[in-house]
């Protein structure tokens, strides 16, 4: 239902699984199994996967850090965006691999969820997209010395509000891994 004309095509996104981003992050092994579970059925449908990484002083280009998780796989045609700002979308090429393909509705996944993630699914919404985030495919870090909520509370809360987010011609949503669909 994107406001974006012409654009009926559904992409994957995977934001940020690198080692510096989830090393320690909640649940992240499970979260890691998902995305794969995820990766596995748009190909197998040939659903469009395109893959984002950051870089900053604390994720330097080239570094151990910024490499994505060794227990993902890129294909050389998924498209690498290369992003330094929190939305995915800022100061990227990232709509124009969507716009080349189509695409008006994207399937979130990736970390970190209090970053990255949220910023990417509001830019998305504002953009026209609808934005589906997989509920048990986001993971952050502990961030709780810092007065933040701990990391399951965070992921709960996120999915809980942007279960119901909603823009005119536009919708968000939140699903399992289990009940994602690439088809509207």
């Amino acid at each position: 239902m994107t406001t974006l004309p012409n654009r009926p095509n559904t992409a994957l996104l995977v934001i940020d699984v690198q080692n510096g981003t989830v090393n320690g992050s909640h649940n992240r092994d499970t979260v890691i199994a998902n995305i794969n579970t995820l990766l596995d059925k748009a190909r197998a449908e040939q659903v469009p996967v395109v893959w984002v990484q950051h870089n900053d002083e604390h994720l330097p280009r080239d570094s151990d850090a910024w490499q994505y998780v060794p227990e993902l796989t890129r294909l050389d045609s998924e498209p690498l965006v290369h992003k330094c700002y929190l939305d995915s979308f800022e100061d990227t090429d990232l709509e124009s691999h969507l716009s080349a393909g189509g695409v008006g509705r994207l399937i979130v996944t990736g970390a970190q969820t209090d970053a990255c993630i949220r910023s990417t699914l509001h830019g998305a919404l504002v953009r026209g997209y609808d934005a589906i985030l997989v509920g048990d495919a986001h993971t952050t870090e502990d961030l709780s010395q810092w007065g933040a909520p701990a990391p399951e509370q965070v992921v709960a809360h996120t999915n809980l509000s942007w279960g119901w987010q909603a823009a005119p011609g536009r919708k968000g949503g939140t699903v399992e891994t289990k009940d994602v669909t690439f088809t509207d």
